[in-house]
C-alpha cells in the first residue's frame, strides 16, 4: 500500500472513530438529563407507585370529586344521597338527603354530612345512619368527637350564632347563643370529651376582637349537660380558624401564629410562622404546613405539645390533601404522599402518577387513594 493510501485510510478510521465518539457522547447527555429530570421530580421518594394498577376501581373526575376515604371504603356524598362503598365500587348502604351545598366531617369511623348554608345533616358510621337532623337555622360547620359527640354551628335570628351539641345517640346536650363573643368559626372538642371549645370573632367594634371560649361538659347518670368554663381573648385581630386538643391542653390556630392556654391567658407557643395552610393535631404532637410567604415552597413543622420543633422541611409547592388518625399523618403534596408517626418519623415517602384529590387511613398499613381516575389502595 502506498504513503498516500495509508494515511488516506488513518484519516478515515480517524473520522469514523470520531463520529462515533460523538454519538456516543450525544447519548450519554441524553441519558443524563433524562435521569436528572426522573430524579428531579421523584427526589426523595422510597417507591414508585403506579395507581392504575393498584386495588380499586376508576371512575371519572367528576365522580371522585364526590368520593371521602372512610373506613375500609369511601363514602359517596351528593346532593340527593350519601352511599357507603367498599372499595370495590358496591354500594354498602345509603340515605336519601335534599342538600344544596353538602359538606362532610369525618373522625374515626364516624362522619357528620351537613348541608352548607342549609338545614340538615346526617351521623353515619360504616354500618348504617345513625341519625338525621333537621336544623332551624342555616349550618355553618359541623365537628366530631373521637367517640361521636357532634357539635353544629349555625345562624341566628337574633345572635351572632348558635352552637347545637349533640351525644353520641342524637339527643341534644346544649344550645349556645352568641349575643356578645361575636360570630362563631369552629369548635372542637377535648380528648377526654370533658371540654368544648368555640372560637369567635366580633367585628362591632372598632376592630376585630377573637375570642376562645370554653365550656365543660358534665356527665350525669343518664345524660350530660354543658356549661360555661372559661372565656379568653388576645390582643390581635386575626381569626382563630381551627382549634383542636392534645389531651385537655387547648391551641388555637390563626394565620401565623399558634396560641395555647397558660394560667388565665392566651399566650403563643412558639415563634410565628409565614402563613399557616393546613393544621391538625395527632396523638401529642401538632403537624404544621406553612409557607414563608406568596408562592414559596410549603413547608411541614411538627411540634411537640412544649412548642419544641421535631421536624422541619420543605415538602413542595402544592398541597392537594391531608389525612390522620390516632397516631399518625399523610399528606399529598404535588406527586407525592409523605407519611409520619405522632414521633415525626417518616414512615414512608411514594411518588405516584395521578393527581390526587383524598387520602384516607384504612387497616394493614395502608392507605385509599382518590385520584383523578378513580379508588386506589396504596401501602406504605
Amino acid at each position: 500500500m502506498s504513503k498516500e493510501s495509508k494515511q488516506r485510510s488513518i484519516d478515515t478510521n480517524l473520522r469514523y472513530t470520531i463520529i462515533g465518539f460523538a454519538v456516543l457522547l450525544l447519548i450519554a447527555v441524553v441519558l443524563l438529563v433524562l435521569v436528572s429530570k426522573n430524579e428531579v421530580e421523584s427526589r426523595g421518594a422510597d417507591q414508585f407507585v403506579r395507581l392504575s394498577g393498584q386495588t380499586g376501581f376508576s371512575c371519572e373526575y367528576a365522580e371522585a370529586q364526590k368520593l371521602y376515604a372512610f373506613g375500609e371504603g369511601v363514602l359517596k356524598v351528593t346532593k340527593e344521597r350519601v352511599a357507603y362503598l367498599t372499595l370495590s365500587g358496591n354500594e354498602v348502604f345509603s340515605t336519601n338527603v335534599s342538600y344544596n351545598n353538602p359538606q362532610c366531617y369525618i373522625c374515626n369511623n364516624r362522619c357528620v354530612v351537613f348541608d352548607n348554608d342549609g338545614y340538615g345533616f346526617v351521623v353515619l358510621n360504616t354500618d348504617k345512619v345513625l341519625y338525621d337532623k333537621p336544623t332551624e337555622n342555616k349550618i355553618q360547620s359541623a365537628v366530631l368527637s373521637d367517640n361521636g359527640l357532634c357539635a353544629v354551628i349555625t345562624d341566628s335570628p337574633d345572635a351572632y350564632g348558635e352552637v347545637i351539641l349533640y351525644d353520641s345517640d342524637g339527643v341534644q346536650i346544649s344550645r349556645w347563643s352568641s349575643y356578645n363573643s361575636g360570630y362563631p368559626v369552629c369548635g372542637a372538642f377535648s380528648g377526654d370529651e370533658k371540654y368544648f371549645a368555640l372560637t369567635t370573632l366580633n367585628t362591632t367594634g372598632a376592630v376585630f376582637k377573637p375570642y376562645v371560649r370554653i365550656f365543660s361538659l358534665n356527665y350525669e347518670t343518664s345524660s350530660i349537660t354543658a356549661s360555661d368554663y372559661a372565656v379568653f381573648t388576645i390582643d390581635d385581630t386575626e381569626i382563630m380558624s381551627y382549634a383542636g386538643y392534645i389531651d385537655s391542653k387547648l391551641f388555637a390556630f390563626c394565620a401565623d401564629r399558634i396560641y395555647t392556654v397558660s394560667g388565665n391567658a392566651l399566650v403563643p407557643l412558639s415563634e410565628s410562622f409565614g402563613t399557616i395552610n393546613y393544621a391538625r393535631i395527632v396523638d401529642d404532637v401538632i403537624f404544621v404546613v406553612y409557607s414563608d410567604g406568596v408562592n414559596q415552597l410549603n413547608k411541614l413543622k411538627i411540634l411537640s405539645a412544649n412548642g419544641e420543633t421535631i421536624y422541619d422541611s420543605e415538602v413542595g409547592s402544592d398541597v392537594n390533601a391531608i389525612t390522620s388518625n390516632s397516631n399518625m399523618y399523610a399528606l399529598s403534596v404535588d406527586d407525592r404522599i409523605l407519611v409520619f408517626n405522632s414521633n415525626g418519623d417518616v414512615l414512608s415517602d411514594i411518588s405516584v402518577d395521578e393527581d390526587i384529590i383524598r387520602i384516607g387511613f384504612t387497616g394493614n398499613n395502608r392507605l385509599v387513594v382518590v385520584s383523578t381516575g378513580g379508588v386506589h389502595t396504596v401501602d406504605y
